[in-house]
């Protein structure tokens, strides 16, 4: 996974968002609230990562009702997320100096 390099904040809380299969605007809704409000994605975004991360094969699309998509993520795209978030557990974790300094 490591070759893959870092995620764009959409790819991460897109499959954060999957966690729980769903659709387009639920998906919206739901990276809201798991950003406290502060990354309100637009649907061009959302359907544009998508579509890449199906071809990558770290999300499938579950079932379609109509005009309705409903995605899930796969156990690869599970494990994208778990190394990135390892990944950025690091940085932070790194970063600690920062406060150290600021003692």
């Amino acid at each position: 996974m490591s070759e893959q390099g870092p995620m764009t904040e959409a790819m991460y809380y897109i499959l954060l968002a999957l966690l729980k299969p769903g659709h387009g605007y639920g998906m919206m809704q739901r990276i809201k609230e798991l950003s406290g409000g502060r990354l309100v994605m637009g649907p061009g975004t959302l359907y544009g990562v998508l579509s890449r991360m199906n071809k990558d094969g770290w999300i499938v699309l579950e079932s379609q009702d109509g005009r309705r998509k409903n995605y899930a993520i796969t156990d690869l795209g599970r494990e994208a997320l778990l190394t990135e978030y390892h990944r950025l557990k690091r940085l932070v974790t790194d970063g600690n100096m920062l406060e150290e300094e600021r003692r």
